[in-house]
């Protein structure tokens, strides 16, 4: 099994390679051997996905819950893991941080903060404290040990903003407040994507699909999505 420090390097080493590479999402520990079986380089876990494989809604897992979950996937491969951490599980740069140093003790070799408050009545946090808080999870990010890649997430699309200037201008700004790699999921379009990777001098992640999953001996589904990097 890789020490932590070398999964980190392995994973950061991913993003700064040539060409891009495809990061799949498992939901529990049987699709994270699946995966690992089928010559994927890292994976990286999904909060929908795995609250769904729970019968619970996304964004309804707690902090603990979510790093267990984590935790079992590390140790079910000796891949890199990156995890979706949803907005930290708070809205205060402290609890962000603490988050990050808490994955970190997990055993993940990056992970995501988002810009989403969750409150459908106001689902986007502030520039300026979106931009806080990413720095909150930058600085721990940077006291760990070992290279942990966190990635930057712009929300608008999923909350029914589709505003690419301002999700560019979002992702710029969580560029300059170190987030090594960067993410706005929900766009579909080529000309979308690629504005958004010019714009940008980092590592950019874009989600290609989804399938569905189905068991012979249950009736619920599972979805399965991938994530490309570029």
């Amino acid at each position: 099994m890789p020490t932590q420090l070398e999964k980190g390097r392995a994973f950061r080493a991913l993003h700064e390679r040539d060409g891009a590479f495809i990061i799949p999402n498992p939901f529990d520990i049987g699709t994270a051997r699946t995966l690992y079986r089928l010559g994927f380089e890292a994976l990286a876990t999904t909060s929908a996905g795995y609250a769904y494989s729970l019968g619970r809604r996304d964004n309804t897992i707690t902090r603990d819950q979510a790093l267990k979950h984590v935790r079992d996937i590390v140790l079910t491969t000796d891949l890199p893991v990156s995890a979706d951490l949803e907005k930290g599980f708070g809205d205060e740069p402290e609890t962000v941080a603490e988050t990050i140093r808490l994955a970190g003790a997990a055993g993940l070799a990056g992970g995501s903060i988002e810009d989403s408050t969750s409150r459908p009545d106001d689902p986007i946090f502030d520039l300026d404290l979106a931009v806080e808080r990413m720095r909150a999870a930058t600085e721990s990010a940077r006291s760990l040990p070992y290279p942990f890649t966190l990635r930057g997430r712009a929300e608008n699309y999923l909350w029914g903003r589709p505003d690419l200037h301002d999700t560019i201008r979002r992702l710029q700004a969580y560029q300059e407040a170190g987030a090594d790699v960067l993410y706005a999921p929900g766009l579909v379009t080529k000309e979308d994507i690629t504005a958004v990777v010019r714009s940008v001098d980092r590592s950019v992640n874009v989600v290609m699909g989804c399938v569905v999953l189905r068991s012979p001996l249950q009736s619920e589904k599972s979805a399965l999505c991938l994530s490309e990097t570029v």
